[in-house]
Order: C-alpha cells, then structure tokens, then sequence
C-alpha cells in the first residue's frame, strides 16, 4: 500500500499488460505496470494511445520494438525493483539494437535526469500527465534522440480516452475519476508526482462505466489518489464555476454510477479521513452495488505524530468517522494504512497506534516501516531517528496485533449466503472458483455450472486465514433464506 493512497497488490508487481491490442503486423508495444491502482489504470491510458499510433501490445518482451515500465516511487524499495529490472534488460538491448526502453509514471517523475544519465539503456522518460505526447516521443527516439516529457497539468484528466483494458476476463475494471492529490502529507512524494487535483466531468465516468457494463464487466472500482474530495463543478475555494450546471461531489458520483445498472457493482479507492462525510456513508448505505468496504488509512492512532505527517486531522476526528461508519452501515469491512516509526515516534505514540487498532479493530491493514522519501517536507523538516532494528519491532508488534483481528473479523463473515462475483479460477486450484463479497473478502467455491463474470449465491462453510469457504446454493435457495448483496 502506498501510504495514504492506493493500494499496492503485490502479486501484481511488474505485470505486463494482458489482452493483444492494435493493430497486428506492426511495431510491438511490451508494458509492465508497477504500483497503485493508479498506475495499473494508468497503463490502459498509454496501450490505447499507443494502439492508435500503431503498436500492438504483447506479453513476450523478446518480440517487442518498445519496452515500458510504469512505475511507482512511494517507497525505496519500489525504486530499487525498477532499476533492478532495468539491468535485466540489458540483455534484450545487446540482441536487439533497435529496442528501445522507456520509464513512465511517478518514477520518470521524480527521477528524470538520473535515469538518462546513469540508466544508460533508458530512451525516453515520461510522467503520468504526458501521455498523449508518447507517439511524438516515440518517433524521436527511433530518430536517435533521447525524449523527455515530465510536465505536470492541471487540467489533464484523459477523460476522452477509451482505455485498453487489463483484465481481459472483462469482470471488473478501474475507472479514473480524478488525478493528482492536493494534501501535502509530510511523508509522501505524490503531490510532486502527480500534481494538484483535477476531477473528471461526471458524464464521462458514468459514460465509461456504461460501457464497461455493456461489454460485460460487472464491477468496476473508482480510483483517485483521494476519492472523496471529488469534485466537479466546484472551484478551489468552493465557489460554483458554472451556475447553469450541476455541482457535483463524491457521493452523488457513486450516487450515479450505481445507477448505471443494479446488476454493476461500485467499489472505490481510496478516501481520506479527512474528507469522508456522511453524505457518502448514507449513498452507500442506500444502495446494494455500492460495496460496503471502505479503506480508510489512519497511519498513526497519535494525534502528536498524524501533526507532524500533516495529515489534516486527530486521533478523535479519525474514530468520529469509524464510529459514523458503524452507525451508518454497521456491517461495513474497514481496513486501513499503518506506518511504524515515523520522524520522533516515541514508544507511547506507537502504543498509541496499537489501541486504536484494539478500538477499531479492522478487517485488514497494510502495514510499513517508514521509509524516508527525497524531497518531501519530513525529509526536509523531521530526522529520521528512529533505528531501523526499532522501526522493525513496532512494525512486528502492529502485524501481530492485525493478524488477531482480521482472524477474529474474517470468522465473523462466515455462516451466511454471499451474492458473489465470479471472477476466475481459484490461487489453488482449477476445480474452484473464486470472487468477492460485498466487504470485499475473497470466497473460495466449487465450480459447478457457475461461469465467470456471473452472480452466485455461495453459503460460507469455513473460514480461512485469509478466505471464506462454501458452497453454490440455487438463487431461489438464496431468496428463501436470506443472503447479502
């Protein structure tokens, strides 16, 4: 998990891009993405700019003409695994002279004159809004240049743009409402690599997500570096620009995309508990394929040290929005971002963070040792000052503590019937499927006649350390005894 922002799935680091796409017979387009959501997101963006310029997209690096990594800088080690994988390819420039290595995203960001200078085998560096400027760019360095595009926008939110897409299951699919974040966190480098906020026209989101609908995907997740301070119509300062339009903020955004279809479900990524209202708790309350999970990073439970991360709110501001949660939708997952050993953490602030996790108790937490970030304001403000033995230790001890609880809260989701959404073979087996309920837990089930892309209705037998067992029972089955949406 990139503190305070998107979630970072492992399992999918350095994953290139899936379906083929353009046109066959052409230059050939290989893309790892790395990261967030975002950047996953972000990389549909570049394959469908760069299928209209040409290039198809292909899963075998050895047979490309282009080779792109998007890539993350939220944390050191996501840096190192880039330059790691640059010197793997080494060898695909010595049998290939004519391949050329490109570096996109919020690496290209902030790094942009190493890489060219010590990355030798890197042709072309471009950050996240400049990827219209990829055909051009392209062209120059198969003119022998070096190409550089790291403008930051204000405005640039590729709103038009028909995403290729990653999933080629077509079951759920990422939808970017917004780019860019406008809090300052001490810790992180985001608002230096993706710039201010800039909300996507809502016409264009529900559009998208019809279309997902219509080509059979039946999820899709809306993403934003801060989803709730979506907003549309509405000015810095909060005046309205346009009185003959309609403002328009997060809750009524999901309040529309929900109605693209019953049958679409709405997930979103992720929220600040600064700006989490109650108004979006009440539309997702409201609405069934609106999923009730919500991530909700709290990265330190010390008011002292969130102060110091310039995270805009208090340890009790934090537990006012989990206890709106709970009174608003009392069976909503919460899961959350931790970090250990920030700048001055001293044992009673990280004993701090140990109670109020022991208070919210939540489904799931990512959870990191702090790791300092050039440029930020802590790096420039704060030492670095706990050891990194100590930083280990809390860390272990936050681990620990999440373990029990999300034992104790996976257990509490088994015994009911699930509406679940197929969405492929199980890690395990092929004989099984699996999908998600609404809070956001993987069930695990025996095939049957389910197919992917389809409803189920799975009653939970067994609880797993990190999924839910059970079995397919018939819809009508399902009526009869009750099930969650």
């Amino acid at each position: 998990m990139r503190p305070g922002n998107q979630t970072i799935d492992e399992e999918r680091q350095g994953e290139a891009l899936g379906p083929r796409t353009g046109k066959e017979g052409g230059r050939k387009l290989y893309l790892e993405s790395y990261g967030c959501q975002m950047n996953f997101s972000d990389s549909e963006i570049v394959a469908s700019i760069l299928a209209e310029a040409g290039f198809s997209t292909t899963q075998r690096e050895e047979e490309a003409d282009l080779i792109l990594l998007n890539t993350c800088s939220i944390r050191d080690n996501a840096e190192q695994r880039i330059r790691h994988r640059l010197q793997h390819l080494k060898g695909g420039k010595r049998k290939n002279p004519k391949l050329k290595v490109g570096i996109l995203g919020c690496m290209a960001e902030r790094l942009r004159d190493q890489l060219l200078e010590e990355e030798k085998l890197v042709d072309m560096v471009v950050g996240p809004d400049a990827y219209r400027d990829l055909p051009r760019l392209v062209d120059e360095v198969e003119g022998g240049q070096k190409a550089v595009n790291t403008l930051l926008s204000r405005e640039e939110t590729y709103a038009e743009i028909q995403p290729v897409r990653l999933d080629d299951k077509g079951v759920t699919g990422f939808i970017s409402i917004m780019r860019g974040c406008d809090n300052m966190c001490s810790f992180c480098v985001v608002p230096f690599t993706r710039g201010r906020e800039r909300s996507r026209d809502p016409k264009s989101i529900v559009a998208e997500a019809l279309d997902l609908y219509n080509k059979g995907y039946r999820e899709v997740t809306l993403l934003g570096q801060n989803v709730d301070s979506y907003k549309w119509n509405v000015d810095a300062k909060g005046n309205v620009k346009d009185e003959d339009q309609p403002v328009v903020r997060f809750a009524q955004l999901m309040d529309l995309v929900s109605d693209v279809n019953p049958d679409l479900r709405v997930r979103f990524s992720t929220s600040h508990p600064k700006d989490m209202t109650d108004e979006v708790l009440e539309v997702m309350a409201r609405k069934d394929n609106l999923c009730k999970y919500i991530h909700l990073p709290v990265q330190s439970g010390d008011s002292g040290v969130l102060k110091r991360m310039n995270r805009g709110y208090t340890r009790e501001w934090y537990l006012d929005r989990i206890a709106a949660i709970r009174r608003i939708m009392p069976d909503c997952a919460i899961s959350t971002d931790v970090i250990a050993g920030f700048c001055g953490e001293t044992l009673e602030e990280h004993e701090a963070t140990l109670s109020l996790m022991k208070e919210v108790r939540y489904e799931m937490a990512y959870m990191f040792k702090y790791s300092e970030r050039p440029g930020t304001l802590a790096e420039r403000k704060f030492e670095d000052d706990v050891p990194e033995d100590e930083k280990g230790r809390r860390l272990a001890e936050i681990i620990d503590l999440q373990r029990v609880h999300s034992r104790e809260r996976m257990a509490a989701q088994c015994g009911p019937v699930y509406r679940v959404l197929v969405e492929g073979p199980s890690k395990k087996s092929d004989e099984e499927y699996q999908g998600r309920n609404t809070y956001n837990g993987v069930v695990v089930f025996s095939k049957g006649d389910a197919q992917v892309g389809q409803y189920v209705y799975v009653r939970t037998t067994k609880c797993m350390a990190v999924t839910l067992r059970g079995e397919l029972i018939s819809e009508q089955e399902a009526q009869e005894v009750g099930y969650i949406a």
